[in-house]
């Protein structure tokens, strides 16, 4: 069992389905060497395929990361990085070697909850009522 990803024209995922393991040629068309080519030309959309245990760009079960993260609905496939990016949240947000979108100034640690205010470039703390 493996994962692909549909990839709209501007290479943003709009599905993601559970298809044939790679490693699973024998049943394979012959006109084709993998089984992402295989689904592309099938759905005639771009097809990629991957990773269900990839986050961040790190395999959790301490396997090879693939792709930098785990395609999901809204997120983008970079050609140029052959990983799938979240969204990013903010402008002034970075994208790390990790494939993970970063703010300019850490989270704060002080166990607060916080949002950031792209305007200011600041962590707003969030207030919530005591609870009676």
């Amino acid at each position: 069992m493996a994962h692909y990803a549909k990839l709209d024209s501007n290479n943003i995922v709009s599905n993601v389905f559970v298809g044939m393991d790679e490693s699973n040629t024998e049943d394979l068309p012959e006109e084709f060497t993998s089984w992402e080519e295989y689904y592309t030309d099938y759905l005639g959309v771009t097809v990629k395929r991957t990773s269900y245990n990839t986050l961040e760009n790190a395999h959790r079960d301490g396997g090879t990361a693939f792709r930098g993260n785990f395609a999901g609905i809204g997120m983008k496939y970079d050609s140029s990085l052959d990983a799938f990016i979240y969204p990013k949240p903010y402008p002034s947000w970075t994208l790390d070697e990790n494939y993970t979108w970063q703010p300019p100034v850490p989270y704060p640690t002080d166990g607060g909850v916080y949002t950031w205010a792209d305007g200011s470039g600041t962590w707003i703390e969030i207030d919530y009522p005591a609870s009676e």
